[in-house]
């Protein structure tokens, strides 16, 4: 079974995946995973170079201001990006055995249609807090959170698109995640 967990910036999924690692369930991160496959997977580093150009790596190290560079230049070069890298967290994913996975960007990434997931599990939160939670994460202004918050697919769609949803905005998680964990089991 394969079961994604999604969610907009600040809504709290990774608080909701540290507790279902706390019952043993790993959960895959695709962010950290794709920083690790653009620093050790060797054909994906070749496809950036290819597409970015050499000055994308130094030795084996990313340069990530050139590849943002390269990413705001364009739409079409941050699609060209994410054609390369997506693929690959997928690929990687669906070889690690894990059955969980953590993606923000879940259906904007395409993760949705590469991975064949049984179940979608959306976390949610009022955009107010998700702006707070920001703010005090990354030391940012207001209007700046709210800014990233717009950037990203409206939660009534997110949660159109969702089997499940868990909504973080105080309230005890645990009931939340006993009742998901007993609706997946059957």
């Amino acid at each position: 079974m394969h079961i994604a967990i999604t969610g907009g910036i600040g809504s709290g999924k990774s608080y909701v995946c540290h507790l279902l690692e706390q019952r043993g369930i790993k959960v895959y991160d695709c962010d950290a995973a794709a920083k690790r496959l653009m620093r050790d997977d060797a054909p994906l580093r070749e496809a950036l170079k290819a597409l970015v150009g050499p000055e994308v790596y130094e030795g084996m190290t990313l340069q990530k201001r050139v590849l943002a560079a390269f990413l705001l230049e364009s739409e079409a070069h941050k699609q060209a990006v994410n054609d390369v890298v997506h693929p690959a967290v997928a690929r990687d994913f669906m070889s690690s055995g894990m059955e969980w996975l953590e993606s923000a960007i879940l259906f904007e990434s395409g993760f949705d249609r590469r991975i064949p997931f049984d179940r979608i599990v959306m976390v949610s939160a009022p955009e107010d807090l998700r702006a707070q939670r920001i703010m005090a994460r990354d030391h940012l202004t207001k209007e700046k959170a709210e800014e990233w918050i717009r950037c990203q697919m409206p939660p009534d769609e997110v949660r159109r698109r969702s089997d499940f949803e868990i909504i973080n905005d105080g309230r005890d998680l645990e009931p939340q995640i006993e009742t998901l964990l007993g609706k997946i089991k059957n």
